[in-house]
Formats: C-alpha cells, sequence, structure tokens
C-alpha cells in the first residue's frame, strides 16, 4: 500500500480536481442535473473521506476510495451520454475520474 503521506497528498489533488469541477459546473447553466448531483455526492464524500484516510485504515481507506471512484465513473458515463456537455466540463470530469481510479489501483 502507499504511504500514508503519499495517499495525502493524492487525496489533496484529488480535492482539488473535484473543488474545480464544482467551480466549473456552477458556471455552466446547460449541466444535466444528473450531472451536478454527482459532483455535489463526490464533494460531499470527499469532505468525509478526509478522516477516513487520517484513519490510516487501510481497509477503510481502499474502500472509501472505491465508493469515490464509483461516484467518479457515473459522472463520467453522465458525460458520455450527453453530447452537449461543455468540453471543459468533460475534461474536468474525466480528470476527477481517472485520478480516482488510479489510487484504487494503487491502493489495491
Amino acid at each position: 500500500m502507499l504511504q500514508s503521506s503519499e495517499i495525502q497528498k493524492r487525496f489533496s489533488s484529488i480535492q482539488q480536481a473535484i473543488g474545480q469541477a464544482s467551480q466549473t459546473l456552477q458556471s455552466e447553466t446547460s449541466i444535466p442535473m444528473e450531472l451536478k448531483e454527482c459532483i455535489q455526492r463526490l464533494d460531499r464524500e470527499t469532505s468525509a473521506a478526509q478522516q477516513v484516510i487520517q484513519s490510516q485504515d487501510e481497509s477503510r481507506i481502499r474502500q472509501c476510495v472505491d465508493d469515490l471512484e464509483s461516484i467518479g465513473d457515473e459522472a463520467k458515463r453522465v458525460c458520455r451520454n450527453q453530447g452537449a456537455v461543455n468540453p471543459q466540463v468533460a475534461a474536468v470530469v474525466t480528470r476527477v475520474h481517472d485520478e480516482l481510479s488510479d489510487l484504487k489501483h494503487q491502493l489495491h
């Protein structure tokens, strides 16, 4: 498993990406509600996940990252299924998903 400091560093990067996604979605008026809900869930869950990561409980961290990655999968699916999603929004959602996915694979 990754070192605690590396997990924290990676998770901080993920939080920044989610924050960027949230800001991007707020400035866009034509974003599907389902996508907005996914990003809002990611934002809420990452706040709770911060405590799990600080606990250094490997199984809880893995489960938490798995759950976040599932939400990221859903957000990415919504972007793909909605042809009119702004390319900037799609890029931010893809970045969030990719970072979560990469962290998940390194934790397993």
